[in-house]
């Protein structure tokens, strides 16, 4: 297809104007309705562009993401530019968004004492021959976001690298954190590494606004916490 000026391609728009590309720069809920459904459909026709096919689906609408969900196939193929293929995309999206209405969102766990800290990452560190780092994410009411493994050594000792757990920690939107690694020696005494890290990371978290609540040694039997021992 020969590109004209009149072209009306969304791949011939302005690049911040793509919808996909928009999508990226400047997140999901920047988009518009008909941006959305725009890269549902993936193309509009020669004469005119995805999200102008997407604008006259919502017309048929009432612009109302409600009805849209009860139109038919039929009801859908009848606007110009959208097929079976592209109806039934259209539906299945529909569907996965009832679906999630219906869904029941899972209740996340609050960390209040370092024996929550323990209990959760038993399913993660039980039996371990070898050392491991992890950290626990939190949300701003101190639910937990997710653990996360950071890094995995020897059985005397593993790196941890502050660039990746605060990257970590960024990334997920985390607003505190909580150090946890196991001695598979059973001990329960902090080195001085651990020590220093833990200083390391709780100054870097002042830092960036995303403070370190407490590092936990993980054994088999038990479980020492720098914040219980004042030595955060």
């Amino acid at each position: 297809m020969t590109k004209t000026e009149n072209s009306r391609r969304i791949c011939d728009w302005a690049e911040e104007d793509r919808p996909r590309e928009k999508l990226l720069e400047k997140g999901r809920s920047a988009l518009t309705d008909a941006e959305l459904i725009a890269i549902l459909i993936g193309s509009g026709t020669p004469s005119e562009s995805a999200v102008d096919v997407a604008k006259k689906i919502l017309r048929n609408a009432g612009n109302n993401l409600l009805v849209l969900g009860q139109l038919s196939l039929h009801e859908l193929t009848g606007v110009k530019g959208i097929g079976n293929a592209k109806a039934v995309t259209l539906l299945a999206a529909m569907e996965l968004a009832r679906r999630r209405r219906e869904s029941d969102a899972p209740k996340r766990k609050k960390i209040t004492n370092s024996r929550h800290v323990y209990e959760e990452m038993m399913p993660y560190l039980l039996d371990k021959p070898h050392e491991e780092f992890w950290i626990i994410l939190l949300n701003r009411a101190n639910d937990i976001i997710r653990p996360v493994r950071v890094s995995s050594g020897g059985i005397s000792g593993t790196v941890v690298d502050p660039k990746i757990i605060f990257k970590c920690a960024l990334e997920q939107l985390a607003s505190a954190i909580i150090l946890v690694h196991n001695h598979p020696s059973g001990g329960l005494t902090p080195s001085k590494a651990d020590r220093d890290i833990t200083k390391r990371l709780s100054e870097a978290g002042r830092i960036l606004e995303i403070p370190v609540l407490d590092h936990v040694i993980f054994t088999d039997k038990g479980y020492l916490s720098f914040g219980d021992e004042g030595m955060l």
